[in-house]
């Protein structure tokens, strides 16, 4: 067998021993706090770490694969030599494109990324530029979100682990597609966190999710460099194009170079040696410029961010919600501000926060393309206490108004997995946790907290109960029914027009004209010489704007200098010359 050097960072312990197939091996500190032994082993031998007089064997905290699951000895593993065939991928910016979220679990019946191959086809044919999979390291149990994950480094088993999610990535680069991964940084897991009896990588602070991740603290440097090498090794090692990062306003980091913009410049760097475009894009709820302005010019670098106030503008004006989050949003001047904006709340006070809330954004400098505008998420879907999507609330010709406020407007565009056909599937909350007291807890905090909010707790699904699983699944055999079909064709053809239309490419929001009437429900935004018009009433309208008709939900009507619109539907003029 050849030999190998496995290594730990474990400056905690006193000693530290190396288990390999059984096999006990004495490992040497070095004085940054490495472990190190070169023993012996098979390439997929299974192996850990013997903590002090701790007789668990606990798996790598950098582990290539947990083929047993996130409790148990870690494998080594490499691709095998012929494992990619995309040595021509040139890749692309996400920047004005349009990315398409999944979850591998729920894609498919399968729930496999073997399975997620399958549907590429049908992506590239929708016209999507993007893959964006929610998280795919390891957590505990079989079947969940992925935002529980405790071993960032590894691919989740039952996904198909670390040849699976290459096997994906290389059939999306072979069809056009670039792919995001979902990656967690700022909390871990409550199942199979094993990371504080190596070390110090928690902070004593905190966040919604969790014990905060020691980015600032003492012997912080380990710790940043155990993120930044992960968050590379996707693009590195996985041929992602980019990288998704979950709630990177739950980072605590109180440094003179925050770990955000450390991460943009190796990205940077990464992106030169390969050759290709790499792009971070972060979900923040700060409103804040900073985040995606150039490091140049005293920003952080995020290439884009998702903008959850054009999520509410849109879903608000549309839906008539107005309960929580959504309580500032609902008035068509709203939704003219925010399209026109990027941010709602600029400084401006948040009746949800109870306080004032972002900064402006300036549009003469940032263009709209780092912003991502989208009608829903995993999040805005599978944080509603019934895990319902907007599909089984609103009509037919709601969601198609939404649809192209999204795809008509000037912003990086996302869809979540379904939203395309107004799938009738929720996507409700769901995990697996094997310990029956954690799981327990998961499912009596998620009643509670939607109870304090008026729901029946005997409504909210039990995230344990595999049922709940199982009825997130999309159905694909509903994708050529009825009004499931004819919304695929409107989004299609949006897709095609997006890409087509040369004035709907433009990024400057300075170039971006709305006209509404809140009165009577008519709102009309203006692409140089297109032009979204859409009527949220449940009545007919005639909207002051005139043109050749491009694309349309329901028939409009010409009358005089105006088009008649029926009840909620869009259409989209082309002005004439």
């Amino acid at each position: 067998m050849p030999e190998h050097e496995f290594a730990v960072w474990a400056p905690r312990p006193d000693r530290v021993r190396l288990d390999v197939g059984g096999h006990l091996h004495q490992m040497t500190r070095g004085e940054d706090g490495w472990w190190r032994a070169v023993v012996d082993a098979a390439p997929d031998a299974r192996y850990g770490f013997v903590v002090d007089d701790n007789p668990k064997v606990l798996p790598d905290p950098r582990s290539a694969r947990q083929p047993d699951g996130v409790h148990e000895r870690s494998q080594l593993w490499r691709p095998t030599d012929d494992a990619w065939s995309d040595g021509d991928w040139r890749g692309r910016s996400i920047e004005g494109g349009v990315i398409y979220e999944l979850h591998t679990g729920t894609f498919t019946a399968e729930g496999t990324f073997d399975a997620a191959i399958g549907k590429l086809d049908y992506l590239v044919d929708l016209g999507v530029d993007f893959v964006e999979v929610m998280p795919v390291n390891a957590f505990g149990g079989t079947h969940g979100w992925g935002y529980d994950g405790v071993l960032w480094y590894a691919v989740h088993e039952t996904y198909g682990g670390p040849d699976g999610l290459i096997r994906l990535i290389d059939a999306c680069h072979a069809r056009g597609l670039g792919v995001l991964i979902d990656a967690v940084f700022n909390h871990l897991g409550p199942s199979g966190n094993y990371l504080p009896e190596f070390g110090p990588y928690m902070s004593a602070g905190s966040n919604p999710w969790g014990e905060s991740i020691n980015i600032a603290d003492a012997d912080a440097d380990e710790v940043r460099r155990y993120i930044l090498d992960c968050a590379l090794r996707w693009m590195r090692d996985f041929h992602a194009d980019g990288l998704r990062l979950d709630a990177v306003h739950a980072l605590v980091d109180t440094t003179a170079y925050p770990i955000l913009e450390e991460l943009s410049a190796e990205t940077d760097s990464l992106a030169t040696k390969v050759g290709r475009p790499l792009s971070l894009v972060a979900e923040s709820d700060m409103n804040d410029p900073k985040l995606i302005t150039p490091r140049d010019r005293g920003g952080l670098g995020m290439t884009a961010q998702w903008d959850d106030d054009i999520h509410h503008a849109i879903h608000s004006a549309v839906s008539g919600e107005r309960q929580g989050y959504y309580g500032d949003f609902g008035s068509l001047e709203t939704l003219a501000q925010t399209l026109q904006h990027g941010y709602f709340h600029a400084g401006t006070y948040s009746s949800f926060r109870r306080r004032r809330h972002g900064r402006a954004l300036d549009t003469a400098t940032i263009p709209a393309t780092r912003l991502l505008a989208y009608t829903l998420t995993h999040d805005q879907v599978g944080n509603r206490a019934i895990g319902d999507r907007p599909s089984q609330n609103l009509t037919t010709g709601q969601l198609a108004i939404k649809a192209a406020l999204v795809l008509g407007s000037p912003y990086t565009a996302m869809l979540f997995m379904g939203e395309e056909w107004a799938s009738s599937s929720p996507f409700q909350f769901f995990s697996s946790h094997p310990e029956p007291e954690l799981a327990r807890a998961t499912a009596e905090g998620r009643k509670n907290e939607f109870a304090e909010h008026g729901w029946d707790a005997d409504e909210i699904p039990d995230p344990q109960d595999p049922a709940t699983f199982h009825r997130s699944k999309l159905n694909w055999d509903e994708i050529g029914d009825g009004d499931h079909a004819r919304l695929h064709a409107f989004y299609r053809a949006l897709i095609a027009l997006r890409r087509d239309e040369p004035e709907l490419a433009d990024p400057w929001l300075d170039h971006l004209r709305v006209e509404f009437d809140d009165h009577r429900r008519w709102f009309v935004m203006h692409r140089g010489a297109v032009s979204v018009v859409c009527n949220l009433g449940e009545q007919p309208v005639e909207v002051p704007v005139t043109g050749e008709v491009v694309l349309a939900w329901d028939e409009p009507q010409t009358v005089g200098d105006t088009t008649r619109l029926a009840g909620h539907s869009v259409a989209l003029l082309r002005a004439a010359n």
